[in-house]
């Protein structure tokens, strides 16, 4: 099989796993896996192949990261597709601190209430406003 070929199998491999990451680090080595394959398929020596892949994917990192970087980011986390639906308070975790367990999507999760000096009943509905970690944060009222 024919070195180019192989780059180019690889690079869709990366391709296709960062569709089910979304950070867009694959994408990049996978493009740098591109460039190899570009590098071989004009001739060029293995060497200067891997050094074309590792240059395009170090740079596309550095670009990722930086992009990330620059993304603004809520004090209640990135959850913005959840955020405004509603749960229901199945009980509690450790009332004091406001951690409590919701049922959410057909599951149970844990949530940490957003004001720490509310404390609605069990079975009220609360709304999700963020979430911190694996924790959502929920509120009694929807977010605005």
């Amino acid at each position: 099989m024919e070195l180019w070929l192989l780059w180019l199998i690889a690079g869709f491999v990366l391709v296709i796993a960062e569709l089910f990451t979304g950070t867009f680090y694959l994408l990049v080595i996978g493009l740098g896996a591109f460039a190899g394959g570009v590098a071989s398929w004009t001739g060029a020596h293995v060497m200067v192949q891997a050094v074309a892949a590792a240059a395009v994917a170090i740079a596309g990192a550095w670009a990722v990261h930086h992009w990330h970087e620059r993304q603004p980011r809520s004090p209640e986390g990135d959850n913005l597709l959840d955020r405004g639906q509603p749960v229901v308070l199945e009980g509690w975790s450790n009332e004091a601190a406001g951690l409590a367990r919701v049922r959410y999507r057909g599951s149970s999760w844990d949530a940490r209430l957003a004001l720490r000096d509310e404390r609605p009943p069990l079975g009220a509905t609360l709304y999700i406003s963020g979430q911190q970690g694996n924790e959502l944060v929920v509120a009694s009222a929807p977010p605005s």
